[in-house]
């Protein structure tokens, strides 16, 4: 008889949102179809080797089991590590945050105000948009963007709403490149971001929009993007679009933000 209780319906849970969890970080990086490809061959595996007991195609299966779990490796060997480093930043990081919040004082909270740094920010994204200034700043969350870092231009300047300016000012050498914002300062820029290929992507949207897509579809992070055609201010973030958006929002999710870092 089988048996059922409280650690089976936990253990499904679990192995549940774990599995939901890997779908929509594959479908993130457009790796949805070999995901789905894989669960297939699981579940296949499972009903010939231990439902239905067949001995020749279940030890030829296994033995495809061993192999693939290397060729696994290579497959997802980004998202692997987009998992685990998400992972590990919510761990140590998130979870350690929001517990030392509680016996952190209300004064001690009023002096992690980020309240300067993000009013630099917005104020520089809308005096850009009404110049048609075009500008694409990234702010890191709990994963590092060492990678993307490298390929810029060191700055580690505090945040200010002139230096932002002048560096997307169209004869500057850095305002092609993406400017990150890291630990409530400007880390570097003219950097280089991978570019998303979703075919759904509005036309509309240029090479600005996609690199700030592609980044958050890669990376815990919010790129906000400033049009040099319209003039318009958006957001990408967990690989979506918010578009045109006003200077009251756009402080609320840097506010959000930066309480996530």
């Amino acid at each position: 008889m089988i048996q059922f209780d409280i650690k089976d319906a936990i253990d499904i849970l679990l192995v549940g949102t774990l599995l939901y969890y890997l779908y929509t970080l594959m479908r993130r990086s457009r790796s949805a179809n070999l995901f789905n490809g894989l669960i297939v061959f699981v579940l296949v595996w499972i009903m010939v080797s231990y439902i239905f007991e067949m001995r020749l195609l279940g030890g030829i299966l296994d033995r495809a089991v061993n192999v693939g779990a290397l060729a696994l490796v290579v497959l997802f060997q980004d998202d692997l590590r987009h998992f685990f480093s998400s992972l590990g930043s919510q761990q140590n990081a998130g979870l350690l945050r929001r517990y030392m919040r509680r016996f952190v004082s209300r004064d001690d909270a009023k002096t992690q105000s980020y309240h300067d740094e993000i009013m630099a920010l917005v104020m520089a994204c809308v005096s850009m948009g009404r110049q048609k200034v075009g500008a694409l700043i990234v702010v890191e969350k709990r994963t590092k963007l060492n990678d993307e870092a490298a390929t810029g231009e060191t700055i580690d300047a505090h945040v200010s709403q002139r230096l932002i300016e002048n560096i997307f000012f169209k004869n500057s050498p850095l305002h092609d490149g993406a400017l990150l914002v890291s630990g409530r300062r400007l880390r570097a820029a003219g950097c280089i971001l991978p570019v998303s290929h979703d075919s759904d992507i509005p036309k509309n949207l240029g090479l600005r929009h996609r690199a700030a897509l592609g980044i958050t579809q890669k990376c815990d992070c919010l790129a906000i993007i400033v049009s040099e055609e319209t003039g318009a201010i958006s957001i990408a973030e967990n690989g979506r679009f918010q578009l045109r958006l006003s200077a009251e929002e756009l402080e609320t999710a840097l506010t959000r933000t930066f309480e996530k870092a």
